[in-house]
């Protein structure tokens, strides 16, 4: 199928510059985030996710759906290549409780610039920018602040609330990695009973001033610091809601599908 450059932008509504700058970089990922959900849906389908080149592309491009990690940040890492960008695949270790997962957990970028940036547009509720390795620079994004740490011995994205201790968000390594070497993990969210992905379905997507998320049954409106919730409480309702609010209208759902 190949990669269609301006299918992509039009995709998440891209009219800017698309000349290999931070600028342009920063205004791609933030149009990212606002139109490409975070999304498990196919898990609870029962399909096999594939991150690879044509089948992220039809999914998100020509279906018009999202993903989870290695298939959010393996599309932006082929739409940044296509625009002559030099980026490559980092590994990542999400942190739960306190615990860091494995290696390859989850997928990053790295994007290689005046100076090197990791970026990132598969990870929820994260940070929005790209952020320079030395700590530069920092960012905030629904009431948390990010900047890249040592921590450990190791780098690690840190968040924090305002006047609070930063926290690692994840760790994760400079050493360029090739798609291939994430299909274990990838497979291992999918299938094991032990992955938060495999346990309830999820889509979330960012807004200017906040956050959309379907955890559930639970439909959470983040406006600032105005919150709503409510219960989703029939399949019918549920895509509606994937429809209204996510812009997905293919068929994610089957007869008695579970929660």
């Amino acid at each position: 199928m190949g990669l269609d450059v301006q299918h992509c932008l039009q995709r998440i509504q891209y009219r800017g510059p698309i000349d290999p700058t931070l600028e342009t970089l920063q205004s791609l990922q933030r149009a990212f985030l606002l139109r490409v959900p975070f999304e498990n849906l196919d898990i609870h389908l029962g399909r096999e996710i594939s991150f690879f080149p044509d089948a992220v592309y039809q999914k998100i491009v020509v279906e018009q759906r999202g993903g989870f990690c290695y298939e959010c940040n393996g599309l932006f890492h082929d739409l940044l290549q296509a625009l002559e960008f030099q980026v490559d695949f980092l590994s990542a270790r999400m942190v739960l409780d306190s615990t860091p997962g494995p290696e390859f957990d989850h997928m990053v970028l790295l994007v290689r610039l005046e100076q090197d940036y990791l970026v990132d547009v598969g990870n929820g509720r994260s940070c929005r920018e790209p952020m320079t390795l030395d700590g530069a620079n920092q960012a905030t994004a629904e009431g948390l602040q990010y900047q890249v740490q040592p921590h450990d011995g190791e780098l690690a994205l840190c968040f924090r609330e305002p006047d609070s201790p930063w926290a690692p968000r994840f760790f994760f390594s400079l050493k360029p990695r090739q798609r291939t070497e994430f299909q274990v993990m990838c497979g291992y969210h999918q299938s094991s009973p032990d992955s938060p992905f495999a346990r309830k379905r999820l889509v979330s997507l960012a807004t200017p001033n906040g956050r959309i998320t379907l955890s559930g049954k639970q439909l959470t409106i983040l406006e600032g610091s105005h919150r709503q919730e409510r219960d989703v409480n029939s399949e019918p309702e549920y895509l509606r809601c994937l429809a209204d609010y996510f812009g997905i209208t293919s068929r994610t759902s089957t007869p008695g599908q579970p929660e």
